[in-house]
C-alpha cells in the first residue's frame, strides 16, 4: 500500500459520520494527486465508511493505537471535518500540518469557535466565513483562513425526484443542535404547520428532506414534529397519488435540489448550498427565535429571503404562491452568493481544495527538511 500524504481524521460515532461522508468523493479526487487514508476511532464508523469509499480506512481506538498508526503511515497533512474533542489526540502530532475543513458552510454559531486556533489552517468558503471568524474570535491569525469555496457542491449526484408538472417545494429543516444557543430547528415549533401550508399551496408538490439527526432525535418535541410531518405527507400522498408528495430520509440532498422550485429551511448549511447551486430560485428561512435583527445580523442569507416565524406560519401558503409567481429577491440572492462564496463557480472549489492541500504537503516537507537541518 502506498504511504498516504494526507489523513482524513474522524473520531465520532456513526450518528455523526454524515459529516465525513460528504467529503469522501472530494477526498477520492485528492487521492489522485496526493494519496489519502481515512482514520476513524470507532468500529461502527469504520464499517460505514469502508462501505462508501475505495480509500484505505484505518481504525485506531485508543490513543496509543493512534500514535502507532501515525508512526507507520508517515503522513504529512491531517484534515478534520468537525471539532470532536478527540481531535486533540491527533493534534498532538507535530510532524504533520493540521487543517480544519468543516462539514458545511452555515451561519450557525457552532461554525466558529476558539478551536480554530488549534489548527495550522482553516479552510473556509469565502468572505462571509472570514467575517464570521473575525467577529467571533479574539487574537485570531487571519492568515490561517484559506478560501476554497465548497468542494462538495461540485458533485453532481443523480437526481432523486421524478419529473412533475407541479411546482415542487422542498422543506429541509435542520436538527436542534447540542445546546440552546445552537438550536435553529423549525421541526418542533412549526414543522407540521409548514407541511400543511405547502400542501395547501395550489398545484404544488411537497418534498420533506430533514437533517439526518432529525430522524434520530431524542428530543420529544422534535420527534413528535417529525412524526407529524411524515403522517401529513403520507396522508397527502394517499389523497393525491399523482402529486408525488414524498418524504426522503436517505440520500444526498444535493440530488433533491434539481427537481425543486423553492425551498423552506432553517439557518443551516442547506440554505447556503441552495444559494450556491439554485441562486435563481426562492428560499424561505425560518426564525424560531422571533428576532429579526439577530437573524439579519448573524445570518445574512435572511436578507435575500422571506422569513417566517411560528406566529406567521399560517400565511406561508399565500407567501409561496406569491414568490413562485414573482421572485422579488432574485437579485439580492446573486449579491448574497458573492458574499458567501466570492466569485467561485461550480467546479472550481475542488480544484482550489486540491491545490491548497498540495501547497501544504509541500510546505510540510520544506519545514520538516529545515527542522532536520537545524537539528543537525
Amino acid at each position: 500500500m502506498q504511504q498516504p500524504h494526507v489523513i482524513a481524521y474522524f473520531a465520532d460515532d456513526p450518528t455523526r459520520v454524515y459529516q465525513l461522508l460528504q467529503w469522501l468523493p472530494v477526498l477520492e479526487r485528492l487521492d489522485a494527486t496526493h494519496p489519502v487514508a481515512v482514520v476513524v476511532r470507532e468500529a461502527g464508523t469504520l464499517e460505514v465508511v469502508e462501505a462508501r469509499t475505495s480509500l484505505p480506512v484505518h481504525l485506531a481506538v485508543g490513543f496509543n493505537d493512534l500514535a502507532e498508526l501515525y508512526d507507520r503511515l508517515g503522513a504529512k497533512v491531517v484534515l478534520y471535518c468537525n471539532n470532536s474533542m478527540l481531535n486533540f489526540n491527533s493534534l498532538l502530532d507535530g510532524r504533520m500540518l493540521h487543517v480544519h475543513i468543516n462539514h458545511g458552510e452555515s451561519d450557525k454559531q457552532s461554525m466558529v469557535s476558539n478551536n480554530a486556533k488549534a489548527y495550522d489552517r482553516v479552510f473556509v468558503a469565502g468572505e462571509a466565513a472570514v467575517q464570521r471568524h473575525r467577529a467571533a474570535l479574539m487574537e485570531l491569525d487571519e492568515s490561517k483562513l484559506v478560501r476554497i469555496g465548497r468542494p462538495q457542491l461540485d458533485l453532481r449526484p443523480a437526481p432523486l425526484l421524478p419529473a412533475t408538472p407541479r411546482r415542487t417545494v422542498l422543506y429541509a429543516p435542520t436538527w436542534e443542535g447540542d445546546a440552546e444557543y445552537n438550536d435553529y430547528t423549525s421541526v418542533d415549533l412549526m414543522g407540521p404547520a409548514i407541511a400543511r401550508q405547502v400542501l395547501a399551496t395550489p398545484d404544488t408538490r411537497l418534498v420533506y428532506k430533514p437533517h439526518p439527526k432529525v430522524t434520530t432525535s431524542l428530543t420529544p418535541a422534535v420527534r413528535e414534529g417529525h412524526q407529524a410531518i411524515l403522517e401529513l405527507v403520507e396522508r397527502a400522498a394517499e389523497r393525491e397519488p399523482e402529486a408525488g408528495h414524498s418524504a426522503i430520509w436517505q440520500g444526498d440532498i444535493l440530488a433533491v435540489f434539481p427537481g425543486c422550485d423553492a425551498m423552506i429551511t432553517d439557518v443551516s448549511s442547506v440554505g447556503l448550498d441552495w444559494l450556491y447551486l439554485q441562486t435563481d430560485k426562492p428560499i424561505v428561512i425560518t426564525d424560531r427565535h422571533r428576532d429579526p435583527e439577530r437573524l439579519r445580523r448573524e445570518a445574512p442569507i435572511s436578507r435575500c429571503a422571506d422569513v417566517v416565524t411560528p406566529e406567521e406560519v399560517d400565511g406561508l401558503a399565500a407567501l409561496l404562491t406569491s414568490r413562485l409567481a414573482h421572485d422579488e429577491h432574485r437579485m439580492a440572492r446573486v449579491a448574497a452568493r458573492h458574499h458567501y462564496f466570492d466569485d467561485i463557480g461550480v467546479g472550481e472549489s475542488t480544484s482550489r481544495f486540491v491545490d491548497a492541500v498540495g501547497d501544504l504537503v509541500a510546505l510540510r516537507d520544506r519545514l520538516r527538511g529545515e527542522s532536520v537541518v537545524g537539528a543537525a
